[in-house]
């Protein structure tokens, strides 16, 4: 008895990123905000691209709080449902046809998303990355970080619980 024989890696990344951008399309937001997702492996950083459209305070200048903080709630569900998305497509549950023909599965609702404004956000790229601290049937947690020269260095945190959506196949 033989082992199907793996699929080439450059199928699988395009497989993957075919469902990352199908995700993000999802969310018209992410257009109006110039947010797109960078993925190494199963880590996504979140990227907001500088507009001066985003500036909330033009004699800073710096960015405005709501797009700082729908920039990090968008890269938590993204995140948040990546990390489910990932596991169903891996596993043959959810087909990349599906995907494209935009039958994706539901995203999670938000309960409470709190931010921490640390610092004026510069007129430039903002990056984040989403933490997934805890994630069942029906509930998750999830923490984002927010920074545009150093990873060290953020300018916004928050904390987020969200409702889960129903498993695929349910």
């Amino acid at each position: 008895m033989s082992r199907p024989r793996p699929e080439p890696v450059q199928v699988v990344k395009q497989r993957r990123d075919a469902a990352l951008n199908a995700l993000v399309a999802s969310i018209p937001y992410c257009e109006f905000l110039g947010v797109h997702f960078e993925r190494r492996g199963d880590e996504l950083t979140g990227i907001m691209k500088f507009q001066e459209t985003n500036i909330g305070n033009p004699l800073l200048p710096a960015l405005h709080g709501g797009a700082t903080a729908a920039f990090l709630e968008i890269t938590s569900v993204i995140g948040l449902r990546w990390a489910t998305l990932w596991e169903d497509m891996e596993s043959g549950v959810l087909s990349l046809d599906e995907l494209e023909k935009g039958s994706l599965p539901r995203l999670p609702k938000t309960i409470d998303f709190t931010v921490d404004y640390l610092r004026s956000g510069l007129p430039r790229d903002a990056y984040a990355r989403a933490r997934v601290n805890r994630s069942g049937r029906r509930y998750a947690s999830v923490h984002v970080e927010a920074w545009q020269d150093r990873r060290e260095k953020l300018f916004a945190q928050a904390t987020g619980h969200f409702l889960m959506p129903a498993p695929v196949g349910d």
